[in-house]
């Protein structure tokens, strides 16, 4: 017998919308409204709002909250401030990548992580494993928080014009009031433009999901989400990112540091020394149409992500190409559906916004 799939705080509103909605790790989520190329130069050009309460919550508080967190994750922890958010992977012994995370900093010693919806009751389970012997605990707030996603040009004047302050800066977090609602708001996204991303109480979202869309933001879905990221060169778990990849090959070396003592940096400081077989590197398709992930190159390595993009009119993706052959510029093919598509590799991000 299948598990029901698990419903967001705002799925009456996307079904009143007329949303096509779609299985999407355990949920049922909206893929799209009106139409992905309409939604993704919403965004572009305005501003969109992007329902994302599928994703996970895990808070670490207590004296040791930093050393823990520090032994988790790949990157600087004791870096982030009061107020700050940080990336970074989260890894197994050989390396491999179990997830990408974003890390607030709520207080002097309580961190909000927010995991893949795919991969939260994992992480929650590694993190807890983990916690044995740091003066730390680790709290599930999975079901604390619905998020909402608003993103664009104007999106942050879309906001402030119903916040009681100024809204947080890039890369920090902090309590305002938003329509009326209490919540947390992160300078952070996921399109490559500007935003913020708003966490609140469940049954508050619907209410501030409204205000949002009266304002001008553009309902946009999953489908949208992916050809915005992929635009902006942001990795998908699942594509991008796995356990039999590592951080130096999906090249995310910056997020690693360098000076070790997270779980799996033996590995990354390997690879880091051999140098990767393979590298994730962007392309962008010089003959008609488009790639999928999974497509194989020819002579040699394989599609992540692969889409048609609506700003650049091109098909565009992300690929892991033998070391020797990812370099900007570098042409090569890829077998799409049985015809051979050529293709160039392009320079991080394929889109400058």
């Amino acid at each position: 017998m299948s598990t029901p799939l698990r419903h967001t705080p705002l799925h009456e509103a996307h079904v009143a919308l007329g949303a096509r909605m779609v299985p999407y790790a355990g949920w049922e989520m909206p893929v799209r409204y009106d139409g992905v190329i309409a939604e993704h130069l919403a965004v572009r050009s305005s501003a969109g709002a992007f329902d994302v309460s599928h994703m996970g919550q895990i808070e670490t508080t207590g004296p040791a909250a930093a050393e823990l967190l520090a032994r988790l994750c790949t990157n600087d922890v004791a870096r982030i401030p009061i107020g700050g958010a940080q990336y970074s992977l989260l890894l197994r012994e050989d390396g491999g990548v179990l997830d990408d995370l974003f890390t607030y900093r709520l207080e002097a010693e309580r961190y909000l992580t927010v995991t893949n919806a795919a991969n939260h009751e994992r992480d929650l389970a590694w993190f807890r494993v983990h916690a044995g012997g740091f003066d730390a605990e680790v709290i599930d707030r999975a079901g604390d928080y619905a998020m909402i996603a608003v993103q664009g040009p104007l999106a942050r004047e879309i906001v402030q014009a119903i916040a009681n302050s100024p809204l947080p800066e890039r890369m920090t977090i902090g309590t305002r009031t938003i329509e009326g609602v209490d919540m947390l708001v992160a300078g952070t996204g996921y399109t490559g433009e500007a935003g913020v991303e708003l966490l609140l109480e469940p049954a508050d979202a619907p209410a501030v999901w409204d205000a949002l869309l009266r304002r001008g933001a553009k309902p946009a879905g999953l489908a949208a989400r992916d050809t915005l990221r992929t635009e902006a060169c942001f990795h998908l778990y699942g594509n991008d990112l796995s356990v039999q990849r590592g951080p130096i090959e999906a090249g995310l070396a910056w997020c690693c540091r360098a000076a070790g003592g997270y779980i799996g940096a033996q590995a990354v400081a390997a690879q880091r020394a051999d140098g990767p077989a393979e590298l994730l590197v962007p392309f962008v398709i010089t003959d008609r149409g488009a790639a999928r992930p999974g497509d194989l190159v020819v002579g040699g390595g394989v599609v992540a992500s692969g889409t048609f993009s609506p700003t650049l009119d091109v098909g565009i993706g992300m690929a892991y190409l033998p070391a020797a052959k990812a370099v900007v510029g570098s042409e090569f093919e890829i077998d799409v559906r049985g015809k051979h598509r050529r293709a160039r590799v392009e320079k991080r991000p394929l889109l400058k916004v």
